[in-house]
């Protein structure tokens, strides 16, 4: 038995503005239609059993929304508090599975990642498991097409079979010189994060090696707590743990390590350069989304889907055009993009963590225009969705019932508003928003008040478990 376990924790700073610490790379249509996380799931042999979920907190409801999307049960969506790396996200995976069904092999998946041909991944999955079922944690490596310095690298040597490598060595993000070096010799895999062993060697290894992180994960899942698909965490057992990844924490140092190459055009997908590649590009090698016109221009990545971008006489630039934020940078410096971020964090600006448009359990929000003393706020409600039954301390708010039907809760009083009809809830009302109808429901709300931020909001009742 297989059970895929899902990695879904990343930030992609690489890829701001578009991602963003509340609406990572993950969740977002890079390539197709569907998600990265999306994809993760879809590619994954009918064979295996449904998978478990690995994400933040403030990410589970973007996971179970996209679950839902492709009509996928899983396992359970289990929370971390905060990021601890991948060695503690696995062990958490092993221990619930350990504890509720006989010694599966895990299958462990970033959700990030783009792979193009289908039945080579699935053929090495299935090397990887006649390898995991005799006890050996098996990792994934990519074989290389270039001296790429992004990506960490595994060193091989002989092994009794064709199948697999055993692991010499491994190396983190080289120099530019030593990639090249790696290449020549031919002894190297790029490292892809990705891995095959069962739940109780890797706990075993875990013991060995690394006993701090089982006794943090262990004790923070006995006192868990779960609601609807979410498990999660005791966060003060779980904040003990120590921060390390499956490479340094175990298979660096195990003796059972192997390693099984895969051909199967996989790119992990972490900046604008890697995406660049992986897109269709017109005559002059450009890539182009959204509203955008072109002259003279060659070898760009242009990106605005929501206004009109022209660009004159350039080439080798990225320029992505959000509702919030423009970036423009030379493709050479697209890995610094995390400088920037960096600098956003320093001086607390919004857009590092989340969009204008921000998206909740029942539907979405979009701050269209804000000064002191005011904000307004276009807001959709999915069907069938209610917000929380709440009161505000220091705001009052005038909605304006632009589609659908509105029933609204105001005091003890329950009324429906039906389009171009609106209704104003003054500061500390107990009151609540809800879409009773099959079609979606969208108004404008005005919000007017002395402090506007979002965490002015006391919840009475909430369909969502939040606080």
């Amino acid at each position: 038995m297989i059970v895929p376990i899902i990695l879904s924790g990343g930030s992609g700073t690489r890829l701001w503005p578009l991602s963003r610490k509340l609406y990572p790379k993950q969740f977002i249509d890079l390539i197709n239609d569907t998600t990265l996380f999306q994809d993760t799931i879809l590619r994954l042999p009918k064979t295996v059993e449904k998978p478990i979920i690995i994400c933040n907190e403030e990410h589970r409801f973007l996971a179970a929304e996209q679950l839902r999307q492709i009509k996928v049960d899983s396992k359970g969506i289990i929370l971390e508090p905060m990021g601890k790396n991948t060695a503690p996200a696995i062990a958490l995976a092993a221990i619930k599975l350990l504890n509720e069904e006989s010694d599966p092999l895990l299958l462990v998946l970033s959700a990030d990642h783009l792979i193009q041909n289908i039945e080579s991944f699935h053929k090495v999955i299935s090397s990887a498991e006649k390898l995991a079922t005799e006890n050996k944690l098996v990792t994934f490596g990519i074989i290389p097409n270039k001296a790429e310095t992004s990506y960490g690298y595994i060193e091989t040597e002989a092994s009794k079979s064709n199948d697999y490598f055993n692991i010499k060595s491994f190396t983190e993000k080289p120099k530019k010189i030593d990639a090249e070096k790696y290449i020549e010799s031919g002894n190297y895999l790029w490292n892809s994060g990705m891995f095959m062993f069962k739940a109780s060697i890797y706990l075993k290894e875990l013991e060995k090696f690394e006993p701090e992180i089982l006794n943090a994960c262990m004790k923070s899942y006995q006192n868990k707590r779960q609601n609807l698909d979410f498990i999660r965490l005791n966060n003060n057992e779980f904040m003990q743990c120590p921060n390390k990844s499956i490479d340094c924490a175990i298979m660096e140092k195990t003796d059972n390590g192997v390693v099984v190459p895969l051909d199967a055009n996989w790119c992990d997908v972490g900046s604008w350069s890697a995406l660049f590649e992986n897109k269709k590009k017109d005559k002059n090698n450009n890539v182009i989304e959204g509203d955008v016109i072109l002259e003279n221009v060659s070898n760009a990545y242009i990106y605005s889907p929501n206004r009109l971008v022209s660009v004159l006489g350039v080439s080798d630039l990225i320029i992505i055009d959000t509702q919030d934020a423009l970036l423009v940078t030379d493709k050479q410096n697209a890995q610094n993009i995390k400088n920037i971020v960096q600098k956003l964090k320093e001086d607390n600006r919004p857009e590092v963590e989340y969009h204008r448009k921000v998206y909740r359990p029942w539907g979405y929000y979009d701050s269209i225009d804000a000064a002191p003393g005011f904000q307004v706020k276009r807001i959709l409600v999915n069907p069938g969705s209610k917000l929380s039954l709440q009161k505000h301390q220091h705001r009052a708010e005038h909605w304006v019932v632009v589609k659908g039907v509105a029933t609204i809760t105001f005091k003890d009083k329950v009324f429906n508003l039906n389009a171009n009809q609106s209704t104003y809830i003054p500061k500390k009302e107990i009151h609540r928003l809800e879409n009773q109808q099959s079609t979606p429901l969208e108004i404008i709300e005005i919000q007017t008040g002395d402090y506007l931020g979002e965490d002015d909001i006391i919840r009475l009742k909430d369909d969502y478990h939040r606080d």
